[in-house]
């Protein structure tokens, strides 16, 4: 099975694809879809879909998992980065296939073991679970895979996470 794991965002829209045979996890490929400020919102959002469309067709991953936003503060920025996932959510929707969404709380749980982790240890962790010899970059792109490796450990519980 081959999971595209994705974390929204307008500037940087982070994306990761992992594949589970069995016991074993394969890292395939991750980076980041980037925006510029310079451009019109409509520009930005048009390049998320066709960008996130891209993607699947490459790809083709069999389930989709997302890093559900979280915002305590700055309501600009959700509003931003809200266009944006649903961008991202319009193009997946399109392909057809399950999308899944995860808390970043229990990314850092499944993937650390601890729901309050850091940057530097959710990287560290993704690198050692895959046996990468380097971290991925950028640091949007390892949280996608995150979000990823957190799907395939759901196991048959993914289903409570299915995005209705």
């Amino acid at each position: 099975m081959k999971i595209l794991g994705i974390d929204p965002g307008l500037a940087t829209m982070g994306w990761g694809v992992v594949e589970n045979e069995g016991s074993r996890m394969r890292f395939v490929a991750a980076g980041a879809l980037i925006t510029r400020p310079e451009e019109s919102l409509p520009e930005r959002l048009l390049s998320l879909f066709t960008g996130t469309r891209d993607l699947l067709t490459l790809y083709r991953p069999d389930e989709i998992a997302f890093e559900e936003l979280f915002f305590a503060k700055n309501i600009t920025t959700a509003i931003a980065v809200g266009h944006a996932r649903g961008c991202t959510l319009c193009a997946c929707a399109e392909y057809g296939r399950p999308i899944y969404e995860y808390t970043p709380m229990q990314i850092k749980q499944s993937v650390t073991g601890y729901g309050k982790a850091d940057k530097h240890q959710m990287q560290h962790m993704v690198r050692l679970l895959l046996g990468l010899e380097d971290i991925i970059r950028p640091d949007d792109a390892a949280d996608a895979v995150a979000a990823a490796l957190t799907h395939i450990q759901a196991g048959r519980l993914k289903e409570q996470y299915l995005m209705k």
